[in-house]
């Protein structure tokens, strides 16, 4: 009798695919399983959805599958449940979701669970060596030494660096040799859980939470909210020992991977168990290595970014999610999920708790928590001996500015680094200069595809376009009037840089943004030097503003916030109250006391006067009823359609025909088409469409219903258009 089976396959196409199985495959299938198979004119790794003994297409239509290639499923059940859930939700493909909650090395066919390894040994021969016969040839004498102390495996090589051609010529002189090794997992954390160090003494706030949360059994969501500098890793070290000595794993995610070592630090001093580390940072066969331990639960510990969420365990035990509120857990291109919210339904699927940590907690969640869907603590008082931070404004209307720094922000600064301390200087704008300028025409350069300007980056000596990745060479005349009196227009990070050096050159300066931190393990050797006091002026972007703990800083200055506090997205006073709540928690941290000061031509704005004389809880709060009051998110529940083509009114007439099908009432309101805050990019002109529902499961059914119809609109083949479920970002 024959066998088909249904494929799900990282395709755009919203449905499954059939297949026919050869009689020798047969023995084997479940659902769950990777199988290769023909699609088009190449072959694809997808999940069997489905296994049935009929099919509705003519045979000659019907392809057999490649081959099969797992013995067992790859996802735990609750783990495949949630992938398709959130397809549904997320309005997007089985596959798609499904091949997001893989590692990149297995949607590419390898072997997800092998028996055997190759390792490196030294034979008889390199035995009786002695290494310094290899002084001469330093990263051969380094793989020999570490090989007199321990065989090294493939994975090892990988992920110490090592030199492959120092391999290749130690095996050429035959001085060492590959043998295979039976792979074998280390469980012993579960039954004796060891600890490198002994827990630090909570204050009374951490030890209420602490208390709530271990008596908390099944699923539950907590929302930690405390201030920046509260001890929130400290409650979570003591829970995680809790968790730990039931023998369960913890699954930790962190918005950056800028984040990941000193939070895989502060873990691995506390607890002697396998940490997995999971980010983009790691090669394809590392996050691989990462998701097995963690498969098998030999990881007691897993860490990473947003996509880590989907990282089996053999024994789930707790979720934490730290600095929730953070724009980074919600994935801007491919399938547009937010890791927060999945968490959320992960940790409901394995009936384990979830911990969501945040001194600026986003509105969603403070909603939540609010009405008591999610549980609330709060830690309101700073850890240890650190004191509460003084704020100040500093108006710079009309005042004469050096590289944006005002007179008196310098005076504070020499205090400040006179006194032996650390400062840190936030500007959410790397590059030289926001602009190029002709001095003479007024002429600014713009980019060809966007409408955005280039922005100047003298290091590298190029115009750089940060929307589109467009770049030339810095040029020499004005494109308009040839002259060639060109300067940058407006401050970057590099130009704060170049300034504070001349400013103060006795105080060494570092700058950490995209630009800087682009090789490999520079961000760790930047803030490896931050914490052994080699910099005193410290320069960033938002990459300097998460979570980070510079005990040294006793002064923060923020530069240029004007900007933040105009914009079209309605979220951007929730966003800049967050950033400089995290910015200013930066200061102040041990014991000695912090100082935040701030630039602004706006210093009586009404956002900026609530944010610092009440505090992000309660100018929170208020955001809140505001939100309420525009029936904005999270009042109200949103659904945002991407349009853009070369022509805008192609993209205008597919949105068009789009509002025509929703059926629209008091609870349900299509607004646009309108163009996107940028309106050009990369050469296309960008529309959108954006939905409203009081009721999130009526948008639900309401754009299921229609979402057909729009795939089958003769225009949507003239634009490319996305569906951003519960967006983030409107621009």
């Amino acid at each position: 009798m024959p066998v088909f089976v249904e494929v799900a396959l990282p395709v755009p196409l919203r449905q499954n695919f059939s297949y026919r199985v050869k009689d020798e495959q047969q023995t084997s299938l479940q659902i769950g399983l990777r199988v290769k198979v023909p699609f088009g004119r190449q072959q694809l790794v997808g999940l069997i959805t489905a296994i049935t003994d009929s099919c509705d297409l003519a045979p000659q239509q019907i392809k057999s599958i490649t081959a099969v290639l797992d013995d067992a499923p790859l996802l735990p059940e609750s783990l495949y449940k949630l992938t398709l859930w959130a397809a549904r939700y997320y309005f997007t493909s089985q596959g798609q979701m499904l091949s997001q909650a893989l590692p990149v090395a297995l949607r590419k066919g390898l072997d997800a669970s092998p028996q055997s390894t190759i390792e490196y040994h030294l034979t008889e021969q390199g035995r009786q060596l002695d290494p310094n016969v290899l002084k001469r040839a330093p990263a051969q004498k380094k793989l020999f030494e570490l090989l007199l102390e321990n065989p090294l495996t493939q994975d090892e090589l990988t992920t110490q660096a090592l030199s492959k051609s120092a391999l290749k010529a130690l095996q050429d002189k035959q001085w060492i040799e590959q043998k295979s090794a039976l792979i074998t997992h280390d469980l012993s954390w579960r039954h004796k859980l060891q600890m490198n160090e002994s827990p630090h003494k909570l204050n009374k706030q951490q030890a209420v939470a602490v208390s709530v949360l271990t008596q908390q059994q099944g699923f539950h969501c907590t929302l930690l909210e405390g201030i920046t500098g509260s001890g929130k890793t400290e409650v979570y070290l003591t829970l995680l020992e809790t968790i730990l000595k039931q023998g369960k794993q913890a699954l930790i995610l962190v918005p950056e991977i800028g984040l990941t070592p000193q939070t895989i630090n502060r873990f691995k001093r506390r607890f002697e168990v396998k940490v997995a580390v999971i980010h983009s940072g790691l090669t394809d066969n590392q996050r691989l290595e990462a998701w097995r331990q963690a498969r098998v639960g030999e990881a007691a510990i897993i860490i990473g970014t947003r996509s880590a969420l989907f990282t089996p365990m053999a024994f789930p035990g707790l979720i934490i999610l730290d600095e929730e509120h953070d724009s980074s857990f919600k994935q801007q291109e491919g399938v547009r999920y937010h890791s927060r919210d999945l968490a959320v339904m992960r940790g409901h699927l394995e009936d384990i708790q979830v911990v969501l940590g945040s001194a600026t907690p986003s509105l969603e969640t403070l909603q939540n928590a609010i009405s008591g869907r999610y549980h609330h603590l709060e830690l309101s008082e700073r850890a240890g001996v650190a004191q509460k931070v003084k704020q100040g404004i500093i108006d710079i209307t009309s005042q004469p500015l050096k590289a944006g720094m005002s007179a008196s922000l310098i005076n504070e600064m020499r205090m400040h680094l006179d006194a032996g301390n650390q400062v840190l200087l936030f500007l959410n704008r790397r590059g030289f200069a926001p602009a190029l300028l002709c001095h003479e025409c007024g002429h600014l350069h713009e980019c060809d595809r966007c409408d955005a300007f280039f922005t100047v980056h003298q290091g590298l000596n190029e115009i750089c376009c940060h929307h589109c990745g467009n770049q030339y060479a810095i040029p020499k005349q004005c494109h308009q009037c040839g002259s060639t009196m060109l300067m940058g227009h407006g401050l970057g990070t590099e130009q704060l840089e170049q300034e504070l050096v001349k400013l103060f050159p006795q105080h060494p300066v570092v700058r950490i943004d995209r630009d800087t931190t682009r090789r490999k393990g520079s961000l760790e050797q930047q803030l490896q030097g931050i914490y052994m006091g080699k910099y005193k002026i410290l320069v960033g972007t938002q990459m300097l503003a998460k979570g980070h703990h510079f005990p040294d800083v006793t002064l923060v200055g923020l530069l240029d916030v004007d900007g933040a506090l105009f914009s079209a997205d309605f979220r951007a006073p929730e966003r800049f109250g967050q950033l400089y709540t995290q910015v200013s928690g930066r200061a102040g941290r041990a014991d000695k006391p912090g100082k935040v000061l701030l630039q602004t031509h706006q210093s009586d704005n009404p956002i900026l006067r609530d944010l610092l004389q009440r505090g992000y809880g309660e100018f929170a709060r208020s955001q809140l009823t505001e939100r309420q009051q525009a029936l904005l998110p999270p009042a109200w529940h949103m659904v945002l359609i991407r349009a853009e083509a070369h022509l805008a009114q192609d993209a205008d007439a597919f949105l068009a025909q789009i509002s025509q099908l929703i059926p629209q009432s008091n609870e349900l309101e299509v607004i646009g088409p309108i163009p996107a805050p940028l309106d050009r990019k990369a050469g296309k002109y960008r529309r959108q469409l954006m939905l409203q529902a009081k009721n999130r499961q009526q948008l639900q059914t309401v754009f299921e219903q229609v979402l057909s119809q729009i795939e089958r609109l003769p225009e949507s083949k003239r634009c490319r258009w996305t569906i951003d479920r519960d967006p983030q970002d409107l621009m």
